[in-house]
Order: C-alpha cells, then structure tokens, then sequence
C-alpha cells in the first residue's frame, strides 16, 4: 500500500532528525506534523503542522493521530507506551516493538543474540552489588557498566578497571537498572545504516567507519566502494567486501526479526581478525548516515519517508566517498573555513542555543578518488 503524496506524515520529536525527516518529506511531496514537549524545535521551525504536548497526554496524542496517514519518530526514547497507543490509532512505522527493545540495553542485546542469532558482547544483568562483583568475575576486566536506559554519547557508563573501582561505579549510576558488558578490543567502529519495506525489501550503505570523541561521534567514512580484501582504492581503513556483505547480513537478520519497517542504524565493533559484534541498534535514521546526503545517492531521510510511505527503495550505494563531521557546541561559530571549501557541505540544525556537547550541524565533505 503506498501511502499518496498530499498525505501527511506525522514526527514524533522535533530534533534535527526531524527537521531532515521533514525536507525529505516535502520533496516528496508529502506534509509533516510535528509532535513534539518543546516549543520553537528544529523540526517544527521546517514543518506544515505541529503539536507540542507531553509525551504522554492521551487526548493531544489522539488529536494528533486524527491528522495524521502515518506516523513515525525521530529518537528513541519517546515512550514506548505512547507508540504502542499510536499503534491502536494509526499506522506506525517502525512498529512499537522496535521502540520498546531498543530503549532497554538488556532486552536489546538479549533480543539481538536470541531472536536473530546474531553475535553481541557478552553482558549480564545487574541488580545489586554482590551480582556485580560476581558479573564481573565472569565477564573479566576492564569492562563497563551501564544504565540500561536513556544513556546515550558516554552518559549512563563507566568503565571498570580495577576490581577495587567496581563499588565506585555501582554507587555512581545508582538507583537505576544496569548492565554489565565485557570490555571489546575492537580495531574499530563500523555502522550500517540499512532500509526495510513492509515486504521484506531490504536496501544498505555500505559499511560505515565511525571515530568518537569524548564519547560523541566526531567523524563518519563512507568509501563509495567497498575495498576488496587485497588492496584498496580509497583509504587503507576502509571495510572489505567480506565486512560489507557480512554485516549487511547481520543488520538484515535484526530487521526482519523486529519485522522494521524505515531506516534503522546497527552499530558493530569490527575485531582485529574481522569478525563482527553488534554494540547496538538505532531503530530511526543515524547520525552516521548523514554522509548520504552529499554521496550522489538517495539520502537516508529520503529512504526512510519512501520505507514507511510504501514506495520502493531506491539505490544506497553512493557514487563517490563521504566524510561527515559533527558540528558539536561551539564548532560552529567559526564556518568561514569549511565553508571557504568547495568539496564541503555544510548543514545546521537551526538550534536557537550553541551548548557544550551539543550537536549543532554536521559537514559532509566529498572525497575525490587519489
């Protein structure tokens, strides 16, 4: 079933996500509804319609399905409640289960090793001290303790070094659901941001290289092949073509166990003899995607609108290599050098307040073969 151009698409968030979610829209012509707790968000500065009301105000929540053909969300930690709510009003895409698994680590990763068969770090659950020294004692040192809930760029973990340090971090993150993760020795970060239909079509990027800093990813590689295992025309740390089709795979096996519908983001570490293991998945369109806008192919916002709208997928393979890099805080109060650049794209995300951290645009800069 396509939904008809004319429609209106309903946001659930008003982030920069959003905001792009609803360019995108518009050049299909379709119209957005915003629904969002904050007032003068990104999203609803670019939008036709906007709600802001809480998250969990049943009679703005039904208001706001009336107007809508079908819905979607830009993060994921609007309350799995409320998209489950949603789900009894309108067509939601992607469905409330890919919502609630996502927003609790230890479901996640149980879901990912269980449901799809598919290699995570090894985790246990923590309910008290003494199950975290005995975690702990199973999984080894360093490893690193998390929330299993709303953490997100390093917020929510702690990395445990020493036994002596592990009392430290219990207390530090206290009072909330945790998990332990064995610590990986990864050679780098790898994502793949990837679309599903509601038949089952299936549509990826090539793999994505991600470098953080301070907890935030800093920068996004997108060679616009995938190197073959012998040489490489891009850069020496582009993935292979084996990383390519296995962790297209992996990501595939999740998707179709959630049955996903939209773009979806599945973040790996690569290990030194290239094995794969998912860290975790992002049921929305990625940060590490927003090199597709800028790669001579569809963008990821464009994807996703044509996923949930029913269209079918077009082609993820760009036709020449991208860098993004995150604009963060006060990056952005200086543009005269990228902008000085004609291989530079720059996209801000009209945030009326530059903070410490905060992500403030993006720059996708086109990578010329040597």
């Amino acid at each position: 079933m396509m939904i008809p151009t004319g429609s209106i698409i309903g946001i659930l968030g008003g982030g920069q996500l959003g905001r792009m979610l609803s360019v995108a829209a518009s050049r299909l012509g379709y119209h957005c509804h915003i629904y969002t707790p904050a007032p003068h968000s990104p999203a609803g500065e670019v939008s036709l319609h906007e709600t802001i009301a809480d998250y969990e105000d049943g009679k703005a929540l039904a208001n706001f399905a009336k107007q809508c053909d079908v819905i979607t969300y830009e993060f994921e930690n609007v309350p799995a409640k409320t998209a489950a709510l949603l789900a009894d009003l309108c067509l939601l895409a992607p469905g409330a289960k890919a919502l609630e698994i996502a927003q609790d680590r230890l479901h996640e990763k149980t879901f990912i090793v269980q449901e799809a068969n598919v290699p995570v770090a090894p985790f246990r659950p923590i309910e008290h001290m003494e199950a975290l020294t005995q975690a702990i004692e199973a999984l080894g040192l360093p490893c690193v303790l998390k929330t299993r809930r709303m953490g997100y760029d390093g917020k929510g973990q702690v990395i445990i070094r020493r036994l002596e340090d592990a009392a430290a971090a219990f207390e530090q993150l206290g009072g909330r659901e945790l998990i332990l993760e064995g610590f990986i020795p990864f050679a780098r970060e790898i994502s793949i941001v990837a679309a599903r239909t509601r038949t089952g079509d299936f549509k990826a990027y090539p793999p994505i290289e991600n470098v953080h800093k301070n907890h935030i990813l800093h920068t996004s590689l997108c060679s616009a092949q995938p190197c073959s295992a012998q040489s490489c025309a891009h850069t020496p740390s582009a993935p292979t073509n084996g990383t390519y089709l296995s962790a297209s795979e992996l990501a595939q096996r999740i998707m179709s166990a959630l049955d996903y519908v939209g773009i979806m983001a599945t973040e790996f570490f690569e290990l030194a003899d290239g094995s794969l293991m998912v860290n975790e998945i992002a049921p929305r369109v990625h940060n590490s995607g927003h090199f597709s806008q800028n790669a001579g192919c569809v963008d990821q916002f464009e994807q996703h609108i044509r996923a949930i709208c029913g269209w079918s997928l077009a082609d993820m393979i760009p036709t020449h290599s991208v860098e993004m890099t995150n604009l963060i805080g006060h990056d952005m109060d200086d543009l005269t050098g990228w902008a000085a650049r004609p291989d530079c794209h720059i996209h801000l995300y009209g945030k009326s307040e530059t903070r410490a951290g905060r992500k403030m645009g993006h720059v996708n800069r086109i990578i010329k073969p040597a």
